[in-house]
């Protein structure tokens, strides 16, 4: 059965994918709106730049946004000048990571979602002389509601089974990073293969019902593109 430490981690592992999706979804919709719609040079790399946790090796990831927020970093200096120590190994740290290693998971669907639109209801809004900015509110983001909906389930849930970055970011604190992936690794080292079994097969189930809504979302957006 789970002890105090296993649900300590499973509260700590949504109060995280919780932030970190509504942190995202913010960020990444005027992004991914941007994206969608520039035809500016920058385009291409600032796209590569979004894309780069998908392909980059977690350690590699976790390496450099610890070196980051390190005391030699340039973000630890700055949080050292402002008295807030550094962010390496807390929890704010952790939503910080957590927000880069899951930011093409968030930006890519909706991306997707707003060129699926195409120009032609944005020129009919036009030709009714509204503004971009409403155009944009009641034109492009309900039409783009199924691919909101696709980016924080697949936040939340890349979130919820990240183990590389948190790992070098968090470490393995108990009630203050450890999360639910570093809590079956250390139940693993630890030869306590029950407790891993309990959480591991919990993720397991968690992992197939993200799927089966993914499809239905899918499935629905089709329909309603029709």
């Amino acid at each position: 059965m789970l002890d105090h430490h296993a649900w300590q981690a499973i509260w700590l592992t949504l109060e995280l994918a919780t932030l970190t999706t509504l942190l995202l979804l913010l960020l990444a919709t005027p992004l991914a709106w941007w994206l969608s719609q520039t035809r500016s040079r920058w385009r291409a790399p600032i796209s590569a730049i979004v894309t780069l946790p998908l392909v980059l090796p977690p350690s590699v990831l976790g390496f450099y946004l610890l070196v980051l927020m390190g005391p030699q970093g340039p973000l630890g200096q700055l949080t050292l000048a402002l008295g807030w120590g550094t962010l390496s190994f807390t929890f704010t740290g952790l939503l910080i990571g957590s927000i880069a290693f899951s930011l093409p998971f968030a930006v890519q669907p909706i991306q997707h979602a707003f060129e699926s639109i195409g120009e032609r209801p944005l020129e009919a809004a036009a030709t009714l002389r509204a503004s971009p900015l409403d155009a944009f509110f009641s034109i492009a983001l309900p039409l783009a509601r199924p691919g909101l909906l696709t980016a924080a389930i697949l936040s939340f849930a890349h979130t919820v089974g990240e183990f590389g970055v948190v790992l070098m970011i968090g470490g393995n604190i108990p009630g203050k990073t450890r999360v639910v992936s570093t809590q079956i690794y250390g139940h693993v080292e630890a030869m306590e293969y029950v407790q891993a079994h309990w959480l591991a097969g919990g993720m397991l189930a968690f992992s197939f019902v993200v799927l089966l809504c993914l499809s239905l979302l899918k499935r629905n957006g089709a329909s309603v593109m029709r």
